[in-house]
């Protein structure tokens, strides 16, 4: 069956009950990634995850059946997360799953921005047993509500214009406003049982010393076809501390972004307009950046950013020089786009 975003996250929250499997897709990978969270939350932490790769289901089809109705060893709970990527597509071992007379632990399973012809996705809305939610990229009153709510949980009550701000300061990303809410949580003292307003003040004196990097100016090279400042960037980065896989997934944010752009061009309307209708911390150099990168070359850089991550948290790989490889690929190959 077809939910929403406030459906699954009801679901989830009481540990996967309504449904057999939870499909979570769609372009927004970070939406589908924090539902993820809420069951993770719920389980607990001494529950049991089972990882399946796809590959592993294509070969066993009864695997799935199989670790859903297994019990943990000392009786814990379980549930299975499956990620659903890559030419496999084993749509027959989620089916019978889900027509099995015995079900047991709840299946998680995250896609990306899959087409509603998809086999998996026909059949997570068709199927009583399943539900299936697509996570759309937030605009900025979306996000701002994202950032109400994750303060909500932190004990927290955003007043004025501190949505907006935490918005701005994290770049969109919901584990960066998650982890600013954090720290205001423990600044002001905080909790659900002892809730506080949140201020500009309180706000301004946690991010003067929350010693945030700065991500713009890299990303803006990476894009802008300047591979000298990139690589002096990505040295001033690293000796912040930051480490490439979130420099990665920055990158692909703002990949992301230029994709719904591309999109929305494709319907008719010009770079000038889906450009100026951006908030400002999305608007800056977004036009140039629109006009460099075509709808194909986002796709490409897009799924190399996505294997790099793979390949960096794989073992015995290259590690960090697989990113700066990457990033350094991507400056010349916008500069050679001019």
């Amino acid at each position: 069956m077809k939910a929403n975003a406030a459906q699954m996250s009801k679901a989830l929250d009481a540990g996967g009950q309504g449904a057999r499997a939870f499909l979570l897709y769609g372009p927004d990978e970070a939406g589908s990634q924090a539902l993820l969270t809420r069951l993770v939350r719920a389980m607990g932490s001494d529950a049991e995850r089972i990882d399946l790769e796809l590959a592993a289901l294509k070969a066993d089809p009864t695997r799935l059946t199989d670790e859903a109705a297994s019990m943990g060893l000392f009786g814990e709970k379980r549930f299975i997360v499956i990620l659903w990527e890559g030419r496999e597509d084993p749509v027959a071992c989620v089916q019978a799953f889900l027509d099995a007379p015995v079900a047991g632990n709840p299946v998680a399973i995250i896609a990306g921005g899959l087409k509603t012809t998809a086999g998996i996705v026909k059949l997570m809305l068709a199927h009583p047993e399943a539900m299936a939610c697509a996570s759309y990229l937030p605009n900025q009153r979306d996000l701002e509500q994202i950032a109400a709510a994750l303060a909500q949980e932190q004990g927290l009550r955003l007043t004025g214009d501190c949505a907006g701000r935490i918005v701005r300061m994290a770049g969109g990303d919901r584990a960066l406003m998650a982890r600013e809410l954090e720290k205001l949580a423990l600044y002001l003292d905080a909790a659900p049982e002892r809730p506080a307003e949140v201020e500009s003040s309180a706000l301004d004196a946690v991010s003067a010393v929350s010693g945030e990097v700065d991500q713009k100016h890299f990303i803006r090279a990476v894009l802008g076809g300047q591979p000298v400042q990139m690589a002096q960037e990505l040295a001033r980065l690293k000796a912040e501390g930051e480490n490439s896989i979130s420099l990665l997934r920055a990158v692909h944010r703002r990949m992301q972004l230029l994709a719904r752009l591309h999109g929305q061009m494709a319907g008719g309307r010009s770079a000038d307009s889906v450009t100026s209708s951006l908030p400002m911390w999305e608007k800056d150099g977004a036009l140039p950046q629109l006009q460099r990168w075509t709808a194909d070359g986002v796709a490409t850089l897009n799924t190399r950013l996505l294997d790099a991550e793979r390949s960096i948290k794989a073992p015995s790989t290259a590690g960090d020089v697989l990113a700066d490889s990457l990033f350094l690929s991507a400056a010349r190959a916008a500069q050679r786009r001019r």
